[in-house]
């Protein structure tokens, strides 16, 4: 074993024993390494199944992050109504996990968002509105999925009614 996958291994087993998110910039002082070498570990762990979520605070295993369960919606809105689509969303105390798209040319592309509170939404809509970045969506017509997370069926049903209630629901 050479030092890079021993580090690999250690950086798996921070994250395994760990109960909460731990940012980028804690785990490279931990493995004395840069963030850098810490985001390319991320990405070929990732790579190999390990089950790692990134999110604006850091890293975590999936089973850390929730024990919930998560849905696939199929969308479509404006881009002023993506505030309404994920305030309504969170405000049910459900996560937007992430946001992906089904290209033609390129296949899917995703990109984790692991939304959960107004303050997440909010810091998502000024990168966007800011023209930092632009959102999936518009790469299809405005159609495009999240993967939604909660502690229950039951608010994973009410997700699915505010959705459609307010008419960004693909069926």
């Amino acid at each position: 074993m050479n030092g890079t996958q021993s580090r690999r291994e250690k950086l798996l087993k921070l994250l395994e024993s760990s109960n909460h998110i731990i940012s980028g910039s804690e785990l490279s002082k931990l493995l004395g390494v840069s963030r850098q070498v810490i985001v390319q570990d991320i990405a070929i762990l990732k790579a190999e199944e390990n089950r790692i979520i990134s999110t604006n605070k850091g890293y975590c295993l999936e089973k850390t992050c929730n024990n919930e369960i998560s849905k696939v919606f199929k969308v479509s809105h404006s881009d002023q109504e993506m505030k309404d689509e994920l305030y309504s969303i969170v405000d049910l105390g459900a996560t937007v996990k992430d946001v992906f798209i089904s290209h033609r040319a390129y296949g899917v592309i995703k990109v984790d968002l692991n939304i959960s509170c107004r303050k997440d939404v909010d810091d998502f809509l000024f990168e966007i509105e800011s023209g930092i970045s632009k959102p999936l969506k518009k790469l299809t017509e405005n159609y495009h999925y999240h993967t939604i997370s909660a502690k229950n069926k039951s608010t994973l049903l009410d997700v699915e009614h505010i959705l459609d209630n307010l008419g960004f629901l693909v069926k």
